[in-house]
């Protein structure tokens, strides 16, 4: 993964790009790595996209912990973006949570409820947390389906 980062992510004079290859556990080594530093510029508002990763982190990890921490270190007027796997409306993703499982692999569904709990403190952005297919969808969308995933934007003042 590390090389072909390094093959595909160029910097140029529209933006830096960086990889860095650290455990997302080890928050303090990312805040404190150079690649961060050079990078993004942490006195202007970021977005912070935490796409599909927070269910592989089981509450026994404190998910709530490295979110909260990594928005310590972020200024007023950044952004949380969170898309999190759910069971609440299909038992395929309880399925899916349970093979993860059977393979020695951390995961765990979230309800709406428990989605909320990376966002205190934030003031949530329209139209809050939602199914990911629902959250402002394109005009044509299908809305209908449940995708087992919600999503939410939250900014931090």
């Amino acid at each position: 993964m590390l090389a072909h980062a390094r093959a595909l992510l160029t910097s140029s004079p529209a933006g830096r790009t960086a990889y860095l290859d650290v455990d997302l556990h080890d928050v303090e080594k990312i805040l404190a790595s150079d690649e961060l530093a050079e990078t993004i510029d942490l006195s202007e508002p970021v977005v912070l996209s935490l796409v599909a990763i927070l269910h592989f982190f089981p509450d026994d990890q404190d998910p709530y912990g490295i979110v909260r921490r990594l928005l310590e270190a972020v200024p007023a007027g950044s952004h949380l973006v969170v898309t999190h796997a759910t069971a609440d409306h299909t038992p395929s993703m309880a399925q899916m949570i349970d093979a993860y499982h059977s393979r020695g692999i951390a995961a765990q569904a979230r309800s709406a409820d428990e989605l909320a709990r990376f966002f205190e403190g934030l003031d949530m952005v329209e139209p809050g947390i939602q199914l990911v297919n629902r959250w402002r969808p394109d005009p044509g969308t299908p809305t209908e389906m449940i995708v087992p995933a919600y999503g939410g934007v939250g900014r931090k003042n």
